[in-house]
C-alpha cells in the first residue's frame, strides 16, 4: 500500500525536524518547505496526501498559502492542518475561516498532531466512492450530495467545499430536521478529544451558507442549541 505523502511547511528547523522524524517513525513520507513560496512550487510540481502548516512564516503567511490552496482546482481538498504558536480563540478562528481543517496550537504532542493527520485523511473519499444510490438529494432546494464522491451540486453547478464544510453537511443532511449541537458536531466530525472551540463551528456554518447561496438557507439556527437542516 502506499504511503501517505505529507508536506510540512515550517521554518524552524528543529521543530520540522520533530514533525518529520515522528511522521516518518508513523509510516509516511514527508516533503518539507521552509516557506510559503517553496511549499506552493512543490504543491504544482507532485500531490500530496496532506499538509501540516505552520501559519507565520517568511514570505507568503500560513493564511495566504491556505487560500492560494483553496483557489485551485487541483489542491482545493486538500486535508490542511495548521500548526503554530498563536492559540487565541480568534487566531484559531481566522486559520478555519482561510480554509484549514484542523488546527494545532504549539508546544503540541507529535501523537496528537498524527492523530489530527490521519483522522483528515479518514475524511477524504475512498478512490472507489460510493453507489450513486447513496447519494443524498435535498430536491426542495436542488442539492445534491455525493459522499462517493466528495461533490456537491446545487441546481447542477457543483460547489466547491473543503473536506471540513462536506463533512458537516453531510452530518446534517443525513438526518433533516434532528438538531445538532455545537459539541456534537465536533465529536461527531473530529473526535471527541478535539480542543477547538464551538465558535469554530459557527464559522464553518457561515462560509458553508455562503457557498450554497440560496440553498443555503436550509441550514437552520436553532438558537441555545446548535444547528439543522430544515426538514
Amino acid at each position: 500500500m502506499r504511503k501517505p505523502r505529507i508536506l510540512v511547511v515550517e521554518d524552524d528547523t528543529d521543530i520540522q525536524q520533530l514533525v518529520s522524524y515522528n511522521l516518518i517513525k508513523s509510516g509516511f513520507n514527508v516533503t518539507c518547505a521552509d516557506s510559503g513560496e517553496e511549499a506552493l512550487q512543490l504543491l504544482a510540481k507532485e500531490p500530496v496526501d496532506a499538509m501540516v502548516l505552520d501559519l507565520m512564516l517568511p514570505g507568503k503567511d500560513g493564511g495566504e498559502v491556505c487560500r492560494a490552496v483553496r483557489s485551485q482546482e487541483s489542491t482545493r481538498a486538500l486535508p490542511i492542518i495548521m500548526l503554530t504558536a498563536k492559540s487565541e480563540e480568534d487566531d484559531i478562528v481566522a486559520g478555519l475561516e482561510c480554509g484549514a481543517d484542523d488546527y494545532v496550537t504549539k508546544p503540541f504532542s507529535p501523537r496528537v498532531l498524527i492523530a489530527r493527520i490521519e483522522a483528515a485523511l479518514r475524511r477524504q473519499p475512498e478512490p472507489c466512492g460510493k453507489p450513486e444510490s447513496e447519494s443524498v438529494l435535498l430536491g426542495r432546494y436542488g442539492m445534491e450530495i455525493h459522499p462517493g464522491r466528495h461533490e456537491v451540486r446545487v441546481n447542477g453547478r457543483e460547489i466547491h467545499l473543503t473536506a471540513s464544510e462536506f463533512t458537516i453537511l453531510e452530518l446534517l443532511a443525513g438526518r433533516p430536521g434532528w438538531v445538532f449541537s455545537r459539541q456534537q458536531i465536533i465529536d461527531q466530525i473530529r473526535g471527541y478529544d478535539y480542543s477547538i472551540t464551538p465558535r469554530a463551528v459557527d464559522v464553518q456554518i457561515f462560509g458553508l451558507r455562503k457557498k450554497l447561496g440560496d440553498a443555503g438557507t436550509c441550514i437552520e439556527t436553532v438558537r441555545g442549541i446548535g444547528y439543522r437542516i430544515r426538514a
